[in-house]
Order: structure tokens, then C-alpha cells, then sequence
């Protein structure tokens, strides 16, 4: 009870709040406008977009008595001071906040988990992102390299200023350990870029350490086959279930990626009017070498498609063709498009990645006697140095030559 009547005591201090003697933020009261009408246009239930314009109008109006500016309000700091002040959910701030984001009117969503650094660490993000314009979650990897950095000097008791080579390779090691070489490849970059800032622009550090912050050469090595054998597709198809909408979508997704040997990003780029139901085909407009091509479409893979857009696919205002399968329907993201396929690889017990099925392709061209260059247009490559990568020796081809074995 006790805690009933403080909140109510809060919310009655909010509204007594005298507006007019604050300037009024007519872009944030803009703002939460478009953004119910938003989640109104995307389906969300009437009782959620009520709540949410309520907790938002005390936002608004608690941001207008702190006299915030328009690049100060969407930081987790100024939400927890929201929810101390009167209470409320952080949920729809956090939701106006994406949506914001999406629109490109603010630079970062706010993140339950965001984490400000020291003063010199937040200049340098500023000043990469400004100089690079560099699109925030790259910018977000970055902060969590530095602030490892941070963690580690901290702990170790070493101060910035007196930065050498031997800190960074111990800090190096020991932050490295759960990552795969590609993967450090790119932190190191990042630690460099770090670094040479610390050097030439605020000359915090007296020798310039970027240089000296190098990986160990690596060198090609024979690789075993990344494609999967006749069974073992075999066994993949046979363990999909069409039980329920997210098993649906799934089953277009994998006949997408082992059919037509589309990367996660391809697939996850697929709009309703790249796909001709008439002609079956597919047009790949979005492709790593910037080379459209259309691809014909397997009969029983046009038929996934139709599955899907028929029994699971909300009918909205996005043309991309794989979406989200709750409120707000959006595009899914590669990621997801892995994440799908790897799942159920795994529930097949396949040891194998997405990527297999593409390899898979590759070797079923091959196999079916399709020249190399052909090949090399098909999978969307470059260079035919990158479409050597994908093929195989073909042992059916080399046991017909050298025992005359009818296959």
C-alpha cells in the first residue's frame, strides 16, 4: 500500500510540473507522436500502444522540467533518473529509442547494458565515429575492445601515459584466448586505430605502439572438404518438421541456401518482387561481388516459398521476403538466417556450418559436369581463384577413370 501512494505521490509531482516556464521540446512531443502511430500501423494490440503513450507522456514531460537537450535525453543515465522519479517501465523509452534510431534522428539506441569509459576513451569514440562515420554496432565492437583495454590497466595498475609494447602483448593474450585468428585479426585493427590516436592526436603516449601490434603470418594450409555427402543431405531434409511457423520459414530458408547456393546475407535480402512464380526464378540482386544474376528455382524450393508466404508471412508494408515472426514484423538478419540453419543442422547431427550448404552446391555442379567459369557466375564470385576454393576433388569422376566403374 505504502508503495501505491509514493508512486502516486510522484505521478501527481509530474503533472504539477509547470511546463510553460521550461523551453518545450516540440521535437521529442513530434517524436512519440509518429512513433504510436507507428506501432499502431505495425499491428501492436491497442492496450500496449495505451501504455506505452502513457509512460511517454511522462517522459516528456519529466524531460521538459530537467530542461534536457535533444542529445542528452536517449542515455541510459537519463532513463534511470526517469524510473527513480516516477516509477515507470523503461520498456517504451527503450522502444522510442530503436525506433529513433532506425530513423536515423539519434546516434545509439539506449542499451540496458551500456557501459560509459573515462573521459579519454569516450573522445576517441567520438572522434572515430565523426571522422569515420563509422554505423554504430561496428562502433559498439570498438568500445568493447577498448574498454577491455581499460579493464586491463585498471586491474594491472598501469597507466595510460605509461602505455609500452609489453602491456599490450600481455593484454593481448590474455583477451584474445576465446577467439577465433579472423576474429583477432579484427580486434587487433581496432586496438591499433586506438593506439595511433593516443599517439598523434593527444600525444598521451610517447612512442607510437600501432606499428609495433602485429599478428604472427599465417599461411594457406590444405583444408578437408566443407560439403556435405548425398546421406548426409538426406538425413538434414528428412529431420525438418513443417509443425510450426518458425519450422516453415526455416524449410524455405534451407531450400534457398542448398538449392540456389545463397550466402545468409542473400537470403536474408530476398524481397517479394525479386521471385517470378511464372518463370520460376529468383533475381539475386544483392550480391558480395555487386554481380545481380537470376538463378532458376528448384520446383519443390518455389513450393517452400509459397508455404511460407501463405500460412506464416504477415501481410505488411516491407517487401523483404524472410521477416520477424512476432510484432513488429521486420526483416531478419543474416544472423538469423545462420542461426536457423545451423540449428538444424546440429539437431541433425551434422558437424557443419551454414556456409556447407553453399560449399554443397559448389560440388553438386561439379559433379553434374557444369564447367568452372559457369560455376564462378553462379555462386556470385569475382575471381575464379575464389571459385576454386569451393570444389573438390570429384572421386566418382576419378574411380570412372581409373577402374572403368560405371557410376
Amino acid at each position: 500500500m505504502a508503495k501505491t501512494t509514493d508512486k502516486k505521490l510522484r505521478l501527481d509531482k509530474l503533472r504539477a510540473i509547470q511546463v510553460h516556464k521550461v523551453p518545450l521540446d516540440k521535437d521529442l512531443e513530434k517524436a512519440i507522436r509518429e512513433y504510436l502511430l507507428w506501432m499502431e500501423a505495425e499491428g501492436y494490440c491497442h492496450t500496449r500502444v495505451e501504455n506505452d503513450k502513457d509512460t511517454l507522456d511522462q517522459f516528456c514531460r519529466f524531460v521538459k522540467a530537467e530542461n534536457y537537450r535533444w542529445d542528452e535525453i536517449f542515455t541510459l543515465k537519463i532513463l534511470k533518473s526517469f524510473q527513480e522519479f516516477c516509477g515507470a517501465t523503461h520498456t517504451s523509452v527503450r522502444g522510442l529509442s530503436r525506433y529513433l534510431f532506425d530513423q536515423k534522428r539519434i546516434r545509439r539506441p539506449i542499451e540496458m547494458n551500456w557501459r560509459w569509459l573515462p573521459k579519454i576513451y569516450e573522445e576517441y569514440l567520438d572522434y572515430y565515429e565523426k571522422r569515420k562515420q563509422i554505423p554504430y554496432p561496428k562502433m559498439n565492437h570498438i568500445r568493447g575492445v577498448i574498454a577491455a583495454l581499460h579493464d586491463y590497466l585498471k586491474r594491472n595498475e598501469i597507466d595510460l601515459s605509461l602505455l609500452e609494447i609489453e602491456h599490450i602483448d600481455a593484454f593481448l593474450a590474455e583477451f584474445f584466448e576465446p577467439f577465433m585468428p579472423a576474429t583477432c585479426r579484427a580486434y587487433r585493427s581496432k586496438l591499433r586505430g586506438f593506439l595511433k590516436y593516443l599517439y598523434q592526436e593527444r600525444e598521451i603516449i610517447k612512442r607510437d605502439l600501432a606499428v609495433l601490434v602485429t599478428s604472427r603470418r599465417s599461411y594457406s594450409q590444405a583444408k578437408p572438404p566443407k560439403f556435405l555427402r548425398p546421406q548426409e543431405i538426406q538425413r538434414l531434409f528428412a529431420s525438418l518438421k513443417l509443425s510450426t511457423p518458425a519450422n516453415i520459414r526455416t524449410y524455405a530458408i534451407i531450400h534457398l541456401a542448398y538449392c540456389l547456393g545463397l550466402r545468409p546475407f542473400e537470403v536474408a535480402r530476398i524481397t517479394l518482387d525479386d521471385i517470378s512464380f511464372q518463370k520460376k526464378e529468383l533475381l539475386v540482386k544483392t550480391r558480395k561481388g555487386n554481380n545481380p544474376m537470376t538463378l532458376p528455382i528448384p520446383d519443390h524450393t518455389l513450393k517452400s516459398i509459397a508455404a511460407y508466404l501463405i500460412k506464416v508471412r504477415a501481410k505488411n508494408k516491407h517487401r523483404t521476403l524472410f521477416l520477424t515472426l512476432y510484432t513488429p514484423h521486420r526483416p531478419i538478419s543474416p544472423n538469423v538466417i545462420g542461426y536457423c540453419i545451423g540449428k538444424c543442422m546440429r539437431q541433425a547431427n551434422l558437424p557443419s556450418t551454414p556456409y556447407w550448404l553453399r560449399h554443397t552446391y559448389a560440388q553438386n555442379l561439379i559433379e553434374s559436369g557444369t564447367p568452372i567459369f559457369e560455376i564462378k557466375e553462379m555462386m556470385g564470385h569475382d575471381k575464379i581463384e575464389s571459385t576454386k576454393s569451393y570444389l573438390h576433388i570429384h572421386i566418382k569422376m576419378m574411380r570412372k577413370v581409373l577402374f572403368h566403374e560405371e557410376l
